[in-house]
Order: C-alpha cells, then sequence, then structure tokens
C-alpha cells in the first residue's frame, strides 16, 4: 500500500487561494483534466487495494496487459508524455474477462487513478481520508 498519500489535491487548492488573496488571475484546467473527481482510499473495492499492494511489490500480475502503458485517448487524465502512465486490472468478481476496473498509475508524482467504468471516468486515489 502507498502510504503516505502519493499526491493531495493541496497544492491547486493553495494555488487558487492565493490567487484571490492577492488579487491575480486563476489559471482554469482543460474540460478534461477538472473531469477527474477524487475517490478516498477507504472507497475503494477490496479487489484494487489487491492490485495496488502488487503494484507497490511490482507483480506478478494476473494478466499480461497490466503494467502496459497506458495512452490516455480519452484525454480525461492530465497531457502527459507517452509511457507516463501506466495501467493494471482490478478484478471483477464473476466476470470472464478483465472487465471495466483499472487503476492507473502517474510516475512523476505518483499518483493513482481508479476507473470503474473502462476509461470514462477517473478519480484520484486520496490516500489521506
Amino acid at each position: 500500500m502507498r502510504f503516505p498519500p502519493r499526491i493531495t489535491r493541496i497544492g491547486a487548492a493553495a494555488a487558487v487561494l492565493s490567487a484571490l488573496l492577492v488579487g491575480g488571475t486563476v489559471a482554469t484546467a482543460s474540460p478534461a483534466a477538472a473531469a477527474v473527481g477524487s475517490i478516498c482510499y477507504s472507497d475503494l473495492p477490496s479487489q484494487a487495494y489487491d492490485t495496488l499492494e502488487l503494484i507497490e511489490q511490482g507483480g506478478p500480475y494476473p494478466y499480461s496487459q497490466d503494467g502496459t502503458v497506458f495512452q490516455n485517448r480519452e484525454g480525461i487524465l492530465p497531457s502527459q508524455s507517452s509511457g507516463y502512465y501506466h495501467e493494471y486490472t482490478v478484478i471483477t468478481p464473476g466476470s470472464s474477462t478483465r472487465g471495466a476496473r483499472r487503476i492507473v498509475t502517474g510516475e512523476e508524482t505518483r499518483e493513482d487513478y481508479y476507473t470503474a467504468d473502462h476509461y470514462e471516468s477517473f478519480d484520484l486515489i486520496n490516500y489521506g481520508c
């Protein structure tokens, strides 16, 4: 498991507050990046904990696609260079396929995103709640 929290949103909130207090301007995020939500670590399905543990250990993973580069073709996650994001399967009980649930990691700032709907939406995992 990844403790302490890998990333927080405090930096963005502090930038907005600072800009408002000193009369500056606030740059707005792209509509796609604004679509990223947040989920508390404790609210993840239990299988996501297993996947995060495997990521920390470096595998072995249940599917050959796990650990491959995630292209972010949907443009929902913040734009990064190719190879920045990697995807991992979150097993769906009762599914005969990989299912729709994934963890997508970003390496530079070590953020983790969860999607339950095969990349239609993402939630940044908040390890502090």
